[in-house]
Order: structure tokens, then C-alpha cells, then sequence
């Protein structure tokens, strides 16, 4: 599938922020993040959160009743950050 420029964006701060080894570009939108998939812990969310809480202006906290649908997938995580960043 093809990535977004803002969905290969977000490829690159995962991989680069969570030192995958596999390449932006390889990351299926719709794979799942967390467990199967790209098999993310609740750790890696974790770090994954206060980067984009970092990069793109707004928080991602666990008691977010949409948590599970924003990891859900790239392509979500991307959805997401299109819609409440500020920076």
C-alpha cells in the first residue's frame, strides 16, 4: 500500500524513535501496531507518545477512551495526529 507523505512521516518516528529494523517505507498502513503486527508493547506506546507529544504539540494519554482505536494502526495514528496537532 502507499504511504501518505503525513503516514511516512509517522513510519519515520516510529521506526527512528522505537530503533526498528525494518525500514519506514515496509510499514503497511493498516498493520496493526500494538501486539500482532509490528508486535509494540505498552512500553513502546509509551515512548511513542511523549515523541509525538514532543513533535506534533498534544498529549496521547492512556485513559484516552479512543486510545485503542489511535494504535490501532499507522494509518490511524496518522489520522489522529492530522487532526489535533498544533505544532
Amino acid at each position: 500500500m502507499q504511504l501518505t507523505p503525513l503516514e511516512l512521516e509517522v513510519a519515520r518516528l516510529v521506526v527512528e524513535s522505537l530503533n526498528l529494523e525494518q525500514a519506514p517505507t515496509d510499514l503497511d498502513p493498516e498493520t496493526p501496531l500494538y501486539r500482532e503486527g509490528l508486535g509494540l508493547d505498552s512500553i513502546d506506546l509509551l515512548e511513542l507518545s511523549v515523541v509525538i507529544s514532543k513533535r506534533y504539540g498534544f498529549q496521547l494519554k492512556s485513559d484516552d477512551p479512543d486510545i485503542a482505536t489511535i494504535f490501532s494502526s499507522l494509518r490511524a495514528l496518522a489520522s489522529t495526529i492530522e487532526k489535533r496537532r498544533t505544532k
